[in-house]
């Protein structure tokens, strides 16, 4: 029977053919009609592939006509009473010398309901990682895959894999309508499934990117995002979880973070020295950061990433764990055996940036949708990426859910925010004349500004008990201030003003550091300005940089001691702890993200000496609330004497909340041992060693006072009785009354 020519029609089946066509719905599935007066349904369905179609109506095979013959087929069957809103019907697809049967797409109506897409459109939607990207769901008694991507410029948007052979005419998806948002609900996939989203740009180039929103991806160098159904995982972390929101006292406790770099903490050489899974790293590095009294991991970006060599900075897939070391619930794992160790988990987030392969973020839809048009606002020349436009609702969307996602899907409890100063500053990095000012003409980034308010704000408020830090190496006031005081809001700020200046002191050849007395004192005249952590991180041991214990003067032992009066002046010091993985037991060679830290080196008495000595610092900081008590507030701190530059020592007082709670340190910074050093003291009586940086336990000549002192009855450093110790070469020491 031959078919009246329908000339529109064929324009739009020639459309959906050639893969050009924005309303695939309005062509393919089920579509009213008459038969001869009668109702009746016609069928369209794309199959490339294909040699030949069936419709599969309750118990009536029906073949259906090669409408093209690049594989559209249609068949028309009577409705019979049935509505074709609820016409149920399967396909068989002969294909490849076989068959397989399957729910066609198009028979499903919109899911992402309005309101959703109002909240999304207005930068609201805080929980827009459960609507946007890929999830499994039912739909009436069909299980499939929803997919929703945000790309409003594009002409067309289909969903592409291995289930339908990369053919982006199969899974052309519905433009909801002003949203710039397409979805299509898939029937029938399974976990593991690869796909991405081909996207036509307004200009008629075709694209194939990663799903902003997936969830796993790919081990790299491969690039597709996977199909993964969440909520498979069931935690034990409860009390951990329960009691978290208490922890909002968190500058009243101590807090010592190890930074991590996951693929290069351990290797194991037996296996093509390949590094630990996300499960292996929970059975080894979580006992042994316990052990070493350390209070919280920091994990450098664990973020899908295509280059390791970016170390995670430069982020692909911001709701996906890296498939390098596991699955997604491999890392839940990883982090609730944290929690049931007591240990925190923070990860380096960055919102700052991001790179520009082809498959990820940058122009999208084939315009500037996360990034900037203008390249003088949207591109961070320095390290060759791209930079987020604060000021578009759905990238507020985007980075606030993202931020939640972690707190929430991974019970993460901190993030380290990098980069803030180029988040803060138009011209960061940039020549005259490469930036534009802002609205009153200056250089601050206000829509920046105002994002990382409302993100400290979001989730201090819905994540409570988690942490926010900042890297952020300028001036810019009040960043760990609350926002309703006009900061930015973060709970943390690292300290890099007191890390280079002390770096820059401890370098120097002993003999002239009286010259550079200032350098390790000049930081309490701004600690309380800011909640400070003090930072010993992996920036400080690469590019030539040279490892921490290299940077020390002097012979070995010189350098060892010199590292270890360094570590014990720190945790003496204001401000929260973090130290980067191999510094605990002094790594020689500077940090490669490729290869294993040198373990084998503990093997050897100094740096097995360098370990204990942090693992008993970190202990005795937990142990003593006058190390970590007060550390944002100039109670919590006094100097005994600071000006004694012609001998290189320091000498100071912590106090806990309770002020009869006091700790004195001692450091000298010379390898002259100080006989008889008098310094004075609040309180008489017999003072305790806790710690010695000399004692043979960590690698020193023992140089000390054999455990404890008492007081004489002599002024000195304004206070009614004093102490004469001896102070080690190269040493610090903790005193306690």
């Amino acid at each position: 029977m031959s078919r009246a020519r329908n000339p529109a029609l064929d324009d739009l089946l020639a459309g959906v053919v050639a893969g050009t066509h924005d309303d695939p719905f309005a062509v393919l599935g089920p579509h009213e009609t008459t038969v001869k007066g009668r109702p009746a349904v016609t069928v369209r369905t794309m199959q490339p592939a294909a040699s030949a179609v069936d419709l599969i109506d309750g118990d009536t095979v029906v073949p259906m006509t090669r409408r093209h013959a690049d594989g559209l087929f249609e068949a028309t069957v009577p409705l019979a009473g049935r509505a074709v809103q609820t016409f149920a019907y399967r396909l068989r697809v002969h294909e490849g010398g076989g068959t397989r049967e399957c729910v066609d797409p198009y028979q499903f109506g919109q899911v992402l309901t309005d309101f959703d897409l109002h909240l999304l459109a207005e930068g609201t939607h805080y929980g827009a990682w459960e609507k946007l990207g890929a999830h499994r769901q039912t739909m009436g008694h069909v299980s499939g895959v929803h997919f929703a991507v945000w790309a409003p410029n594009a002409q067309r948007v289909s969903v592409i894999g291995d289930f339908n052979q990369w053919d982006g005419r199969v899974h052309v998806m519905r433009r909801l309508v002003p949203s710039g948002i397409w979805e299509i609900f898939i029937p029938d996939l399974v976990d593991g499934a690869c796909y991405k989203f081909e996207i036509r740009t307004p200009a008629g180039h075709v694209l194939q990117k990663a799903d902003p929103y997936g969830r796993r991806f790919e081990v790299p160098p491969r690039t597709a995002s996977v199909v993964w159904t969440e909520g498979a995982y069931t935690w034990r972390d409860g009390d951990w979880m329960r009691d978290r929101p208490a922890f909002e006292a968190w500058h009243d406790r101590p807090q010592a973070a190890y930074e991590v770099h996951l693929g290069s903490w351990r290797h194991v050489p037996e296996e093509g020295s390949r590094p630990l899974t996300y499960r292996e790293m929970a059975e080894t590095l979580v006992p042994y950061v316990r052990e070493m009294g350390f209070t919280h991991i920091e994990l450098m970006p664990v973020m899908e990433h295509p280059f390791s060599g970016s170390w995670g900075y430069q982020v692909v897939g911001f709701f996906a764990p890296t498939s390098r070391f596991g699955t997604p619930d491999d890392f839940r794992y990883f982090v609730d055996t944290c929690h049931l160790h007591g240990i925190g988990v923070i990860l380096d987030w960055v919102p700052g940036h991001f790179p520009k392969d082809a498959h990820g973020l940058g122009r999208f839809d084939g315009t500037a949708l996360y990034e900037h048009e203008d390249p003088r606002k949207g591109e961070q020349q320095e390290w060759g990426t791209l930079v987020f436009n604060y000021g578009r609702s759905e990238v507020r969307t985007f980075l606030l859910s993202n931020a939640l996602f972690w707190l929430e899907a991974f019970h993460i409890d901190g993030l380290r925010v990098d980069a803030v100063a180029s988040m803060l500053y138009l011209d960061y990095s940039r020549e005259e004349g490469a930036w534009i000012p802002n609205q009153y003409g200056g250089r601050e980034n206000l829509e920046a500004v105002s994002f990382l308010q409302q993100l400290n704000s979001l989730t201090h408020g819905r994540a409570a008990g988690s942490i926010t830090v900042a890297e952020e190496s300028t001036s810019w006031p009040a960043v760990s201030r609350p926002v309703y005081a006009g900061g930015l809001g973060f709970t943390y700020k690292w300290n890099m003003g007191w890390m280079h200046d002390i770096l820059e002191y401890v370098t120097q050849d002993p003999v002239h550091r009286r010259w550079h007395h200032g350098q390790i004192t000049f930081s309490m005249l701004y600690a309380f300005t800011e909640n400070f952590v003090l930072p010993f991180s992996h920036d400080e041991v690469v590019h030539g940089k040279r490892s921490m214990l290299d940077k020390m003067p002097g012979d070995i032992w010189q350098k060892h001691a010199n590292l270890r009066a360094l570590y014990g002046y720190m945790y003496a010091h204001p401000g929260k702890k973090l130290l980067f993985m191999g510094l605990e037991f002094g790594q020689w060679r500077e940090w490669n993200h490729d290869a294993s830290l040198d373990w084998h080196l503990l093997d050897e008495p100094l740096h097995a000496g360098m370990q204990r000595w942090v693992r008993d610092l970190n202990h005795v900081y937990q142990r003593e609330p006058s190390l970590h008590e007060v550390d944002f507030e100039g109670a919590g701190f006094s100097w005994i004497n600071c000006q004694d530059s012609d001998n290189s020592v320091i000498s100071l007082i912590r106090r806990a909340r309770n002020p009869q709670d006091f700790t004195v340190a001692v450091v000298n910074f010379t390898p002259v041992p100080r006989q008889g050093h008098r310094i004075g003291v609040p309180e008489p009586g017999w003072y305790t060693e806790l710690l010695n940086s000399d004692s043979h336990l960590y690698g020193g000549g023992n140089v000390g006072n054999q455990g404890r002192v008492h007081t004489d009855q002599i002024p000195s450093d304004g206070f009614g009785q004093s102490l004469s110790i001896v102070v080690p070469p190269l040493g610090c020491v903790l005193l306690k009354k």
